[in-house]
């Protein structure tokens, strides 16, 4: 709603003539009606109601409802940067994908811990794209910050943009497993960008490989206590579970995460 500020003439002369008739004396209930009168046109003429604008604020908060908490997260670090999300588009979801080969095949993991076990990881988010947002091309960026502000990671891909939720996934990976370019864990940043500006912010951690973790633990033993075993078989998560009814797609891993997430809301 808006003031309508061209009709506060017209409003005026007609408040003069209802302050007349009321001084005048004249019958109370007639009084009464012209006042009343007199406030619905007051209402009518200064404020203008868009429907539009209320429909679009409503679908707007019910959108919104749905996101998780990790995009209400991100989106809230991208605003205490002064980031402003695109009008039409809500980000719903973000977050990063591990991937595992084993002896059955590749393991994806939905997760904000990866390690550097893992063969590598790929960013994803899940976008709602209002319909006068859609049908146009957007350049999804995908960002991986390290623990020393250093960029690992950046990928840049043109995606259509239809309407409705739509699950985009970084086309390339982050290598982790032997990857001598990543010189230290802890926590880590990713950042979402689309057509340039900042949607999402998203923190992670990455912890150290089995085979680090072995050679901490040794270089810190005594030297009287033996070394432990030099040389360690990788971790794969498939070998102890190669039964398991692990996610075969990307979209059945994301259907899952948002059953186990509504079923924790309820």
């Amino acid at each position: 709603m808006r003031v309508r500020r061209r009709n506060l003439v017209w409003l005026a002369i007609m408040g003069v003539l209802t302050g007349i008739v009321v001084v005048s004396g004249v019958n109370p209930a007639m009084s009464a009606l012209m006042v009343g009168a007199f406030g619905v046109a007051a209402v009518a003429t200064l404020l203008e109601i868009q429907p539009e604008r209320l429909i679009s604020r409503s679908r707007s908060s019910l959108t919104a409802m749905r996101m998780s908490p990790d995009a209400r997260e991100a989106v809230e670090r991208a605003r205490r940067r002064g980031a402003l999300m695109h009008d039409g588009l809500t980000l719903l979801d973000v977050g990063l994908i591990a991937l595992q080969s084993g002896r059955e095949g590749m393991d994806m993991e939905r997760t904000r811990s990866v390690s550097m076990d893992d063969d590598g990881v790929r960013p994803y988010i899940t976008l709602r794209v209002d319909p006068h947002n859609a049908d146009r091309t957007g350049v999804i960026r995908f960002e991986i910050i390290d623990h020393n502000g250093e960029t690992q990671f950046v990928h840049e891909m043109r995606t259509f943009l239809r309407d409705g939720e739509m699950n985009i996934v970084a086309d390339h990976q982050l290598p982790l497993y032997g990857n001598r370019k990543i010189t230290g864990v802890g926590d880590w940043d990713l950042r979402i960008s689309v057509d340039g500006a900042l949607v999402g912010a998203l923190s992670f951690a990455i912890s150290p490989s089995i085979n680090a973790r072995y050679a901490r633990a040794d270089a810190a033993a005594p030297a009287s206590q033996p070394a432990a075993v030099p040389e360690r078989e990788r971790l794969t998560r498939l070998e102890d579970s190669a039964n398991d009814d692990a996610p075969v797609s990307l979209e059945d891993l994301l259907r899952n995460q948002s059953r186990r997430d509504r079923g924790e809301r309820n």
